[in-house]
């Protein structure tokens, strides 16, 4: 695995360190190196080094704050010798720090890594209203209007009854999240299946402008993000000119799945990733709560065949299903 270190002014790249293990979960191999206004350039480069042995790692990647500042110098001091495997990147954001986590799941290479992130990095900068970002920027987003978005989704220009790919959309996920698409998704599910679309799959969110819209935007770099109805995700499941995508459902709640599923739409697993709390459910783990309809609902939904995968992120170890609806049938006296 990569080593990465985190070299800042002050306290950022413990920060930015802390951010991303709440996107990301705890992280190996992954440490932040700060320097403190007591502290010289000597100081600060025994704590790098430090840093570097606990790493223990042949392939080190040193992300820092800003090129030419004293985190960065120290970190290019101790990369004399090393440049064969040891790389550096500076500008730290966060969206660079993410890609970093997930490229080392399958890039054992520093200077690969490093090539790799500066994009995301970049990608990561843009303002809103969208008028205030360069003249490319703006012209992306323009290209990504409700109208576009609702071509593509039934087929575009493309002919009717045309066989793209296996003629059957790849989903490798469809995944439970009343958060639908945030971090967690964006990050770490979106870097672990490398799918092409991410579409939600919601009545309620469908017929919602602003949440729709939020979550078009929300979509990581390379991903299109849509949002279409339950019966329109049985539409495309059944449209050969989707044979050649790839992608990541999102479903609000358990019951989107089973309407899907009673409409005659194919799930072979169901990731469970977060069941926020309200009123009359109970807290089942940190992240499910359930209420009788939503047990009732998952139960049916097994009953049809459908197995299931409960964990926030890739990298966590499944949770036992069984284990965790006897405690919410326990919890709701059913």
């Amino acid at each position: 695995m990569v080593g990465i270190i985190l070299a800042s002014h002050g306290a950022f790249a413990e920060g930015i360190k802390e951010s991303a293990q709440m996107i990301f979960g705890n992280q190996d191999k992954f440490e932040a190196v700060v320097l403190k206004p007591s502290m010289g350039p000597d100081d600060f480069r025994a704590n790098l080094e430090a840093a570097i042995e606990k790493l223990d790692c042949d392939e080190v990647l040193f992300l820092c704050d800003l090129w030419g500042g004293t985190p960065f110098n120290q970190s290019s001091a101790v990369l004399d010798g090393h440049e064969d495997k040891w790389a550096i990147v500076a500008g730290l954001n966060l969206p660079m720090v993410i890609e970093a986590l997930s490229e080392r799941f399958t890039e054992e290479s520093a200077h690969k890594i490093a090539t790799t992130i500066i994009t995301s990095a970049k990608e990561g900068v843009k303002a809103k209203p969208d008028s205030l970002n360069p003249v490319e920027k703006a012209a992306e987003a323009e290209a990504k209007t409700d109208s576009e978005v609702e071509k593509k989704m039934v087929g575009g220009t493309i002919p009717e009854g045309t066989v793209l790919g296996t003629g059957e959309i790849d989903i490798p996920v469809a995944r439970i999240d009343t958060r639908l698409l945030h971090g967690q998704v964006a990050s770490n599910w979106t870097k672990a299946i490398r799918p092409d679309r991410i579409i939600v799959v919601s009545d309620n969110v469908a017929h919602d402008a602003l949440r729709k819209q939020m979550i078009m935007e929300a979509a990581p770099p390379g991903v299109h993000a849509h949002v279409v109805p339950i019966k329109k995700m049985k539409e495309i499941q059944d449209d050969p000119r989707f044979g050649a995508t790839r992608a990541l459902l999102l479903f609000e709640k358990p019951q989107e799945v089973l309407e899907f599923l009673e409409m005659g739409g194919k799930l072979d697993t169901v990731n469970i990733g977060s069941m926020a709390h309200s009123k009359g459910k109970v807290v089942v783990t940190n992240v499910l709560a359930m209420d009788k309809d939503d047990v009732e609902t998952l139960e049916k939904i097994k009953s049809m065949g459908v197995k299931y995968d409960v964990r926030k992120v890739p990298a966590d170890s499944p949770e036992n299903y069984e284990s965790i609806i006897k405690k919410a049938k326990s919890e709701l006296n059913m």
